[in-house]
This record gives structure tokens, C-alpha cells and sequence, in this order.
């Protein structure tokens, strides 16, 4: 790579971002020189992709940066690490996130047997993200073993952290995230991985403790989002352990590492958990994260139509709300000329004061079918990998993101450095 002085690559990026009209908010900065702060290694996927866009001002842009260097930024947040071709919550998928620029990256926290936090999507994901089918011993203990495919009937399994103590949980290896519901044994159920990922580095995952990822994240000198996973077994577990105790247990322990408050974002789909580190461990609440899904849990939500929030952004801001994250496509939409803007929803959040992160960029494939679930308000104006940027460009521009969650953060980090984003 031809070497660039790091001033003049920066110096260019802001005044790209001038020229295009926005200066995004980032998370908190990094304070130190960028010529100081740890390079990023992105590989050839945003390159790819940048080539893949249409002709046009947006592009040229993006092309003036391809000799770099390129840093870490808190603009780009590993989502589950790096998922993309790395066993999500494993130690593997974080540091390739680190390496990538990923300047804040995430662990879903749920909680075992014996009730230590770990870092998984989901409580009862381990059927789909671990090999524990392959251990017969630790399968047994699965809340619904697994039962193959029949007839109509498909297959069936279900294995939660709370199955397993700590030290059962940590024997196993992650796998990519897929499970067949067609398959008729173990191994068929197993080995389901979409074409679109690989299995290549899929051989020796290595699952963490929460603890264990805020030592790894100190280490590699990013930013920490954990997401506390809402249960999915009846609480108060086993009686007493109370969804409080869930909550708090999470901050106390990045206190008892001694990681400053404000390196940390936490994160919850419940808004009592926001509501309760507000209350509770203010100088924590005030960056929660409150994940929003109502487009999938509040009935005749409408992300154009404010009078369906409920609550409203400015009632959650009154409540001390002060980041929400919801997923890309509640924050866009198309206009008359089909052109991806702001959706009502972006508008309104930003109107009450409400900083906004969103997820997960490259998540859904290849963006040849419109997108998936991701990108369904935008899905007519999306044809082709390269489409990822002009998403990304609306979100950072005219959204005013301040952070985006990836699936290989690397896409992000080239254009949060080329954006002059820090």
C-alpha cells in the first residue's frame, strides 16, 4: 500500500464530510492523535465494494481513500465481533473486529447454571452457535434435547446457557450460527452454515465469560456494549436470582475490573433495564443503549407514522433515555423519486434529542435481493453489494447515526476514516 502522512488522509476525510454536508457525532472519542491510535488491517471487502457502486459523486469520494492508512474508530462496532466469517462471541470473531477498526465491540450477556455471565446472542442459542450436539454428555442436559426431522414435523432442540454451568459452557467449541430444521440427525443439523459465510475459521472457537471479554477488550483497547439478553426462563431464576440482580450483576462487573463508566454502553431490548442502570448506576445508565424492535413487537407500529410510538421519543428522552439503536430500515425510507432518505422515525428521535446508533450492517447476504430483513424499507432502491454504501452514507449523513453495529466492521472503519469520523 502506498503510504499516505496520516494528516493529509484525515485532513482529506474532513473535508469530504464538509463537502457532503454532515459532521457525525461519533461515541466518546479517542482522544489520542490519529497518528497514535492502532491501524486498521480492512482486507479487500470494502474495496470490493466501493468498485461494485454505481458512478457518481459518493463513489469518487470513497475512492480518493483507497491508499489509506486506515484506524480504529468508535464509529464502527463489532457486531458479536466479527460474524461475518468468525464464530460470533468467540474470542477469534473480537480480535478480528479489533483488527478490522472496530473501535467498540459487543457481548450479549446471558447467564448459566450457576449463574455467571457469558457472552452468547441468545440464552438458548447453543444448538446453532456451539457444537454442544457434539458432546453427548452436555446434549443430554439441553432443556429440549434434539429430535430429528419427520414427515412434517421439523427438528427440534433447544440448549440454553442455564443448562450448563460456567465451566460446561466453556468446554465448548462456537460454530457459525445455523442450525438445519430439515436435518434428521445431529450431524445434518450441525452443518448448515449459508453460503454466503464460511466455515473457514470455524475450527476452534473459543467462547468467553463476560469477565473473560472485558479483560480481552482492555487488552485489544476498544470500547465495551454489552447487551443484556432478555431471558428466556421463567425469572426470578431458580427462585431468587431476580432480573435486577441480571442487570446489576453486568455493571458490577466492569466496576470490579475498573473500567471507567464511560467506555462502557450498555445495551437492552427491555426498556426497565435502561430505566433501572438510570436509577440505579447513573453514570452507566446515562450511555444505555435502548434497543428498539417495536416494528416486530408493538402491533401497528409504523416507522413513518409517529402517533404510533408508543412511547414516544419524547417521552423516552424524559425518561432519561439518551442513545437508541433500532435496526437500519426504521431509520430509512424511499421518497417520490426513490431515492433512500430519513424515515419519520430518524427525524423524530433526533427532534427529542435522542442519539442514535443502528443495526447490523452486512448481515442479510449479498444485497442482490434486496436485502433481507435489514434493508425491507429500502429494498427498491437496493440491487448489488456495492448498495451498502449509499445505505451507509444516508445513515451517517443524513440519519446522523453516531455508531454502527457490523457484521465485519472493516466496511464501516474504511468509511468512518475516509468520512473523516473518528
Amino acid at each position: 500500500m502506498k503510504h499516505v502522512p496520516v494528516r493529509s488522509v484525515f485532513a482529506a476525510g474532513a473535508l469530504l464530510g464538509a463537502a457532503f454536508g454532515f459532521a457525525a457525532d461519533a461515541l466518546a472519542q479517542d482522544s489520542r492523535p490519529q497518528d497514535e491510535r492502532p491501524q486498521a488491517q480492512l482486507g479487500p471487502r470494502p474495496f470490493y465494494l466501493v468498485n461494485d457502486m454505481n458512478d457518481g459523486e459518493l463513489k469518487d469520494a470513497l475512492k480518493a481513500c483507497e491508499t489509506g492508512p486506515f484506524y480504529r474508530t468508535t464509529f464502527s462496532i463489532g457486531h458479536r465481533g466479527a460474524p461475518m466469517q468468525f464464530p460470533e462471541h468467540t474470542r477469534q470473531s473480537y480480535q478480528a473486529a479489533a483488527v478490522m477498526g472496530a473501535g467498540v465491540i459487543e457481548c450479549d450477556v446471558a447467564f448459566t447454571k450457576d449463574r455467571e455471565l457469558v457472552c452468547r446472542h441468545s440464552q438458548c442459542d447453543l444448538a446453532t452457535t456451539t457444537d454442544i450436539l457434539a458432546h453427548d454428555d452436555l446434549a443430554a442436559k439441553c432443556t429440549t434435547p434434539f429430535s430429528p426431522a419427520s414427515g412434517d414435523k421439523k427438528a427440534e432442540v433447544k440448549c440454553c446457557t442455564s443448562d450448563l454451568t460456567l465451566a460446561e459452557f466453556k468446554s465448548l467449541k462456537g460454530k457459525m450460527d445455523a442450525g438445519n430444521p430439515d436435518a434428521t440427525t445431529v450431524e445434518e443439523f450441525m452443518d448448515a452454515t449459508p453460503s454466503w459465510r464460511t466455515d473457514l475459521y470455524a475450527t476452534n472457537g473459543e467462547l468467553m465469560s463476560h469477565k473473560e471479554s472485558i479483560a480481552l477488550f482492555k487488552d485489544l483497547g476498544v470500547k465495551f456494549t454489552p447487551e443484556l439478553k432478555a431471558p428466556s426462563v421463567e425469572m426470578p431464576f431458580e427462585g431468587d436470582y431476580t432480573q435486577d440482580d441480571y442487570a446489576q450483576q453486568l455493571i458490577d462487573e466492569y466496576k470490579e475490573a475498573g473500567v471507567d463508566a464511560s467506555d462502557v454502553y450498555p445495551q437492552s431490548f427491555q426498556l426497565r433495564d435502561i430505566l433501572y442502570w438510570i436509577k440505579n448506576d447513573p453514570e452507566f445508565g446515562k450511555q444505555g443503549v435502548f434497543l428498539d424492535d417495536r416494528d416486530e413487537t408493538l402491533e401497528g407500529f409504523d416507522a413513518n407514522n409517529p402517533e404510533t410510538f408508543k412511547p414516544s421519543m419524547q417521552e423516552l428522552a424524559e425518561d432519561g433515555v439518551k442513545i437508541i439503536a433500532p435496526p437500519s430500515h426504521m431509520l430509512l425510507t424511499l421518497n417520490e423519486a426513490g431515492e433512500i432518505v430519513p424515515s419519520a422515525y430518524a427525524k423524530e428521535a433526533k427532534k427529542a434529542g435522542l442519539k442514535i446508533i443502528t443495526w447490523s450492517l452486512e448481515r442479510s447476504g449479498t444485497l442482490t435481493d434486496g436485502g433481507g430483513y435489514y434493508y425491507q424499507s429500502v429494498k427498491d432502491a437496493i440491487s448489488h453489494p456495492g448498495d451498502e454504501y449509499e445505505v451507509i452514507d444516508v445513515l451517517a449523513k443524513d440519519v446522523g447515526v453516531i455508531g454502527m453495529f457490523s457484521d465485519w466492521p472493516a466496511t464501516v472503519t474504511y468509511y468512518a476514516n475516509c468520512m473523516g469520523l473518528e
